[in-house]
C-alpha cells in the first residue's frame, strides 16, 4: 500500500459559505465494505468528503477537505475491492517556469480514513510536454483483478490509455485510436474482468472493446449515432454485456444501446450533463435506474426493466435543481440513494422510502 498523507481537515460550515463544491465525475457516490456511504465533490483547492456515520445513515459526517493543487477536473472510480481511486486533472507551473498539466492519483482504502498522497503520473505525450497542455479530464474503471484503468483523450483527439497493476506499477501510456473525440470518454468494468468503453466523437460514436481481462483493446468501432457531448453512461446489464445511456441530439431524450442493437428512445426530455446509472431491484424486478438534469436545472429520474426498454420507462420530475450530474448508489440495507450537489454548492440526499414502485423521500442537506 502506499503512504498515506495526513488525516484530512474539517471546515466548519462557517467556512463554507456560498457555493463550496461542485459535482465530481464518474463513482462519486461509494458504499465502503462496512457498510457506509461516502460521496466527495470539487471544492477550491482540492476536493470534500462526506461520510455516513452509520449504516443507512441518516447523519454524516463531514465534510472533510482533501488539498490538490491546481485540480481541474475530478473523476472517481471504485473497484471490486472498495478501494476508492481519485483522478485529478492539473493544470499548474512547474519548477522551472513552465505550465505543466497532467494527472495525479490518490486512493483511500478504507471508509472515512485518510487518503495516499497524490501522486503525478504524466500525460500522454511526455516527449511533447506543449501538447500535453490539450489532454482532456480523466475517466477511469477498475476492472476485477484491481487493474485501474484511466483514459484521457490526447491532444490528436484520439484515446490514451494508463494502467496500474494491483501492485501499484504503472504501465506505460497506450494509444488506442479514435478521432474527434469528445473530452471524455465512458468506460464500463465488466464481471468477466474486461472492459467495454465508449466516447461521443464528431462523427457519432466510437466503441471500444477489450480483448480478454488483462488483455488489448481492439481497434474501436465508429457507429453514426446522435449524442449529445457529455451525456454519456455506461452499465453492465447483462453476463459480460454493457449497455450505453446518452441523450440524443436528435431525439430529445435518453437513450439506451448494446453494441449489435437498435438504440431504444427512454424518453425523459432534454437532458443537460451526464446520468447516475444503477442496476437494482425494484418491487422483485431486475431494473435500471437513471438520474440526469433536465433543461431547467431539476432533477429528472427514471427507471425501467433491466435490458427491457421497450416495455416502458417511467420518468418523474423531482422537486429540486442541481448542477452537474446526480450520484446514485445502495445504501448498506439495500436502499437506492441519490445524492446531488445544489445550485449553492451543498449536497442533498434522498433514500428509497418502503412501498411500491421507486418513491424517494424528501431531499435533505448533508
Amino acid at each position: 500500500m502506499r503512504r498515506r498523507s495526513a488525516g484530512p481537515a474539517s471546515r466548519t460550515d462557517e467556512q463554507q459559505q456560498g457555493p463550496v463544491a461542485r459535482a465530481a465525475h464518474g463513482d462519486w457516490l461509494t458504499l465502503g465494505r462496512d457498510g457506509r456511504l461516502s460521496l466527495y465533490a470539487v471544492t477550491d483547492g482540492g476536493l470534500l468528503r462526506w461520510t455516513e456515520t452509520a449504516v443507512g445513515g441518516p447523519s454524516w459526517s463531514g465534510p472533510h477537505f482533501v488539498a490538490a493543487d491546481a485540480l481541474t477536473h475530478l473523476t472517481v472510480a471504485q473497484g471490486a475491492n472498495r478501494y476508492v481511486h481519485f483522478l485529478a486533472r492539473r493544470d499548474r507551473i512547474g519548477a522551472g517556469g513552465q505550465r505543466v498539466v497532467d494527472v495525479a492519483h490518490a486512493i483511500q482504502y478504507q471508509t472515512g480514513l485518510a487518503f495516499t498522497d497524490w501522486s503525478g503520473i504524466g500525460n500522454p505525450h511526455y516527449k511533447h510536454w506543449e501538447q500535453g497542455w490539450e489532454i482532456g479530464p480523466p475517466a477511469a474503471a477498475v476492472a476485477r483483478d484491481g487493474t485501474l484503468h484511466v483514459f484521457v483523450r490526447n491532444a490528436q483527439g484520439g484515446l490514451s490509455l494508463r494502467r496500474e497493476d494491483p501492485k501499484g506499477k504503472w504501465k506505460l501510456w497506450e494509444n488506442l485510436g479514435g478521432v474527434g473525440l469528445d473530452v471524455r470518454a465512458t468506460p464500463v468494468a465488466l464481471g468477466s474482468g474486461r472492459l467495454d468503453m465508449c466516447s461521443a466523437a464528431e462523427s457519432g460514436l466510437f466503441v471500444w472493446r477489450q480483448t480478454a481481462p488483462g488483455g488489448g483493446f481492439e481497434q474501436p468501432s465508429g457507429f453514426a449515432l446522435n449524442i449529445v457531448p457529455g451525456t454519456s453512461a455506461a452499465l453492465e446489464t447483462g453476463p459480460d454485456r454493457a449497455t450505453f445511456l446518452w441523450a440524443d441530439a436528435g431525439l430529445g431524450g435518453t437513450v439506451a444501446w448494446r453494441q449489435g442493437g437498435w438504440p431504444v428512445p427512454l424518453g425523459g426530455g432534454p437532458t443537460q450533463g451526464g446520468y447516475g446509472v444503477l442496476r437494482a431491484p425494484i418491487d422483485g424486478y431486475d431494473c435500471t435506474v437513471v438520474a440526469c438534469r433536465g433543461d431547467d436545472g431539476s432533477v429528472l429520474l427514471g427507471m425501467g426493466g433491466t435490458e427491457n426498454e421497450q416495455a416502458g420507462f417511467w420518468w418523474q420530475s423531482l422537486d429540486v435543481s442541481c448542477q452537474g450530474a446526480p450520484a446514485l448508489a445502495q445504501d448498506g440495507h439495500g436502499r437506492i440513494v441519490m445524492v446531488l450537489i445544489d445550485p449553492r454548492g451543498f449536497p442533498k440526499v434522498a433514500r428509497q422510502e418502503r412501498g411500491p414502485g421507486l418513491s424517494m423521500s424528501s431531499w435533505s442537506r448533508v
